[in-house]
This record gives C-alpha cells, structure tokens and sequence, in this order.
C-alpha cells in the first residue's frame, strides 16, 4: 500500500508521463506509426485513470491543499489551477469519444476531434505537474 503522503508524488508522475505518452503517440502517428499511435494513445487513457483514482482517493483522505505561496505567484498559481480544473473535466469525456471513434474505424471522425482533444488533454497532464511543484515546492518534500 502507497502511503498517503506520496501519492502527490505518484499524481505529478501519472500527469507526466501521460504528457510524453500523448506527446509521442501525436509523433508517431504523424509518421504513419498507426498501431504504435495506438498503443501510446490507450497507454496515456490508462495512465490518465490512475492518476484520476490516486487523486481522488488523495483528497478523499486529505481534502483540499491550500496554495501558500505570496506575492505575484499567488495569481499565476490560481490562473493556471482555474485553466487547467476547468479543461480537466472535459478530457475523460474527449478522450472516451476520440478513442471510441479510433477503435470503430471512424478515422474521419476520430481525427476531428483529436484536434480538440489532444491539446486540452496536453494542457492539463503538462499543467498538473506545473500545480504539483506550485503546491509542494521542493523544500518541503521528504
């Protein structure tokens, strides 16, 4: 069993590695790696979904973080977290639909909406991190 204080740690990794796995998946399709595109695209769902677990039963156990930094990094912090929770509802529904469209073969139609869904979903792995090392500033970790 994961001890509680590290699953902030587990999250910024899950929301990381979902940015390279989406990264490299965009890459790869647009070199005709069809079934590597794949791979990488589901792999970046399943990792998505075990950060939103750990999450979830993170602030289950927690509840909220408040952010303590002052000064003019106090409002970069709170324009990013409003950007990036505001998106972060609308990936698992994108991301469900782009990759149902993939697997029925409805290319036409997958591709359409992954033009929305892979910069949002880019957006918040990339920015969960960025909230991560705002909330938990690297002085303060064990």
């Amino acid at each position: 069993m994961i001890p509680v204080e590290a699953l902030p740690s587990l999250n910024a990794a899950l929301n990381g590695t979902s940015a390279v796995l989406l990264s490299t998946g965009y890459l790869l399709i647009r070199r005709g790696a069809r079934a590597a595109h794949a791979a990488c695209m589901v792999a970046a769902f399943v990792t998505s979904i075990a950060f939103l677990t750990s999450y979830l039963i993170y602030h289950y156990q927690v509840g909220s973080v408040h952010f303590a930094g002052q000064g003019w990094l106090r409002p970069v912090y709170f324009a990013i977290l409003t950007t990036h929770t505001a998106l972060a509802a609308a990936v698992p529904p994108l991301a469900i639909v782009t990759i149902s469209r993939a697997a029925r073969q409805r290319f036409d139609r997958h591709r359409r909406i992954a033009r929305l869904t892979l910069p949002v979903w880019l957006y918040v792995s990339v920015t969960g991190v960025v909230i991560y090392l705002m909330l938990y500033p690297i002085y303060r970790r064990p």
